[in-house]
């Protein structure tokens, strides 16, 4: 980020009852800061007021995205900053001005990292994906509890419903997770009727579910997540947005290994379930996973991997082209790389 380009660099620190606003100007460092009730409406006012280009930076919370679309008429940029990296620069003592103090300090200094939001049309299907994953939670939580109930009486765990145990309470709590489950059961198959009634709507879901190993429920994740493939620079930073290579570690001309970045466990779960969907099928990444195998002499849990990046960066373009994946084009298939 280039320095002193705006007029106003303005932090928030939002909560629900107070909101803490620090600001400094393009000529001055010095850090003017209110704390005020958290009203959205002054707060639109408090920027209309000011004269010339404005910068805000507000941390990732969960009220972010709302901040974002209610204020970014208001602003010429706003800047969605990491709280985790934010907090590797506390000392001293925390309270709100003091957070809204730090955060326009280093809005102004180019030392925040952006997270990234827009004000997009994908931003429901990120709510349905979110409702579906913690259905899902709740549904293989009550499924273990089931199952840990009956191999505690004596049971194999995969009884079927029509039976009694010896204890009452037992049998109580056995009819309560049964009737989780099958309202499970249930509201799953209305987030799967979601999911195709999305897919037949965006196209971006349709070319992601044509990539092997990729049905519309992961397809529908991957849209919601990745937004746009443009947000990135080149494959190599969405690979590592999708966990899927390491960062090096080095230092006066030595390495000390490599680092995980941070990365989106989601993204890296769907290509992950994605290869393992694939392998044994009639498509190019199972034919790059056993020509790893039988050509390069790969472990299979090495081919897994790089077959796993090779869907990612499929993933990728079929993102970035707008266009759906044709299986064996030329330059889709290069078993010479990687």
């Amino acid at each position: 980020m280039e320095d002193n380009i705006y007029d106003h660099y303005i932090a928030i620190d939002w909560s629900n009852k107070n909101m803490a606003i620090a600001r400094m100007t393009k000529k001055s460092n010095k850090i003017t800061v209110i704390d005020v009730p958290s009203d959205v409406s002054e707060l639109k006012f408090y920027l209309k007021k000011l004269n010339g280009t404005k910068m805000l930076a507000i941390e990732e919370t969960t009220t972010t995205q709302w901040l974002y679309t209610e204020l970014k008429d208001y602003v010429d940029r706003i800047f969605i900053c990491d709280p985790t990296r934010n907090k590797l620069l506390n000392e001293g003592p925390k309270n709100d001005k003091i957070d809204a103090r730090k955060l326009v300090h280093l809005l102004k200094a180019g030392l925040m990292k952006e997270v990234y939001h827009s004000n997009e049309k994908f931003l429901n299907l990120r709510r349905v994906v979110s409702g579906y994953e913690d259905l899902v939670k709740a549904g293989v939580r009550a499924k273990n509890q089931r199952y840990a109930l009956l191999r505690a009486c004596g049971k194999k765990g995969n009884e079927k419903k029509d039976f009694n145990l010896e204890s009452r309470g037992d049998n109580f709590v056995l009819e309560c997770l049964e009737r989780q489950i099958e309202g499970y059961e249930k509201e799953k198959q209305a987030y799967e009727k979601e999911f195709e009634r999305l897919a037949k709507k965006y196209p971006e879901i349709r070319h992601q579910k044509a990539l092997p190993g990729i049905g519309v429920i992961n397809a529908v994740k991957i849209v919601a997540r990745v937004v746009t493939a443009y947000r990135f620079a080149d494959k190599g930073h969405y690979l590592s947005y999708a966990g899927l290579v390491k960062l090096e570690k080095e230092s006066g001309g030595r390495t000390y290994g490599k680092k995980n970045p941070r990365y989106c466990r989601q993204i890296k779960s769907v290509y992950k379930s994605g290869v393992i969907a694939a392998i044994g099928g009639n498509n190019p990444i199972n034919d790059y996973y056993e020509n790893l195998i039988q050509e390069k002499g790969c472990s299979e849990y090495i081919a897994r991997h790089k077959a796993c990046r090779r869907l990612a960066v499929l993933s990728f373009g079929v993102f970035k082209s707008g266009k759906k994946y044709k299986p064996y084009r030329k330059d889709h298939v290069n078993y010479n790389k990687n």
